[in-house]
């Protein structure tokens, strides 16, 4: 910490993202004054470790954010409604991990590489997308400016990390039941608050959120918005199928795309990629090279490969696209976000 830096606070800092968070706030060095660990009445009092020094967690409540300047949320979007706009009075600007405000029409929907002039629009808060939602944005936006987007279907592969720790622990659990072949009672997966729970240990589960009326999960809409809003393009077609395998950490997408121009090679399509923004191309078929989770673990960047022509569309492309989903699909951008409001000047003093 430093007296030159600003007042942060972590709302959700014992949560697997939130202590993602706290861990990349100090490998960016990003500049703090003074540092708040918020969370719950269950875990307040909790001792956590910061840049050397020993933080206690406290009870997020309204008055939490007197002098705070910037408060990163991951505790739930019921949290984020209700002290979010508690934390702008306050004069805090809000940088949301939650789906609570994605799709407000006055609140910015940032990945900065894609998007970070949009920054400038906000009115306290800053949403950050869902983690499935920005490493798809990031593999699409040099292929939307080198040729342009007509159509997106994409089936997500993601890790059990996404829906929290206790279905982490669930599915190590469950994977020692089985092993020692004793009998499971699934209570997580595939949402908490549904009526009936499958098991994620060797299983494929085809649903991540709760169904809509339209037969989309949640997290199926939520890819399908958020990726109009923050690629400035609500005419896009796109549609998703959102699966939860047992992988602790990492999201991996298989992405088909059809663009406006047609004509370009995979060789071209390889090197506007490699030229992406936070982008890391992996992709040779002869070594057997190509973007998995397990290498993508505890890094910040969005790792594509598997790029190839569909056989049959003249302007249709298929790409694998992998990356943490604690890291750039939540923490790390979130704190990039953060980052983007110093570089611009708009934290307040």
């Amino acid at each position: 910490m430093t007296e030159q830096g600003f007042n942060v606070a972590v709302v959700g800092a014992t949560g697997a993202v939130g202590q993602q968070m706290l861990k990349t706030l100090a490998e960016q060095a990003f500049p703090i004054k003074s540092l708040k660990l918020l969370s719950s009445s269950r875990s307040a009092g909790k001792q956590m470790e910061f840049d050397g020094k020993t933080l206690t967690v406290e009870e997020a409540t309204p008055e939490s954010f007197d002098g705070v300047q910037v408060a990163l949320f991951s505790a739930g979007g019921s949290v984020s409604k209700k002290l979010a706009p508690e934390a702008v009075k306050r004069g805090a600007i809000v940088i949301d991990n939650t789906s609570a405000y994605r799709l407000a029409d006055e609140v910015p929907l940032v990945v900065p590489e894609i998007n970070e002039a949009d920054i400038h629009n906000h009115q306290g808060i800053i949403a950050n997308p869902n983690c499935s939602t920005i490493q798809m944005a990031v593999a699409l936006e040099p292929i939307k400016q080198a040729y342009g987007l007509k159509k997106v279907v994409v089936s997500t592969y993601q890790a059990v990390s996404g829906a929290g720790l206790d279905a982490v622990d669930e599915m190590y659990e469950q994977t020692g039941q089985i092993l020692n072949d004793e009998d499971i009672s699934p209570e997580v997966l595939p949402v908490s608050k549904d009526e009936k729970h499958y098991q994620i240990a060797f299983n494929a589960l085809p649903q991540i959120d709760v169904f809509q009326d339209n037969g989309y999960t949640f997290e199926e809409m939520k890819m399908v918005n958020e990726t109009k809003k923050i690629l400035h393009d609500p005419s896009l077609a796109v549609s998703a199928t959102c699966v939860r395998l047992p992988v602790e950490t990492g999201h991996s997408e298989s992405v088909y795309v059809e663009t406006e121009k047609s004509g370009a090679t995979t060789s071209d399509m390889q090197a506007v990629l490699q030229g992406g923004a936070g982008i890391t191309l992996q992709d040779d078929p002869a070594t057997q090279t190509y973007p998995l989770a397990t290498a993508a673990k505890g890094l910040p960047d969005v790792f594509v490969g598997r790029v190839r022509r569909d056989l049959d569309a003249e302007n249709g492309y298929h790409l694998w696209v992998v990356s943490d989903n604690l890291l750039k699909g939540a923490a790390y951008n979130s704190v990039q976000i953060a980052e983007s409001l110093v570089k611009l000047g708009l934290i307040r003093s």
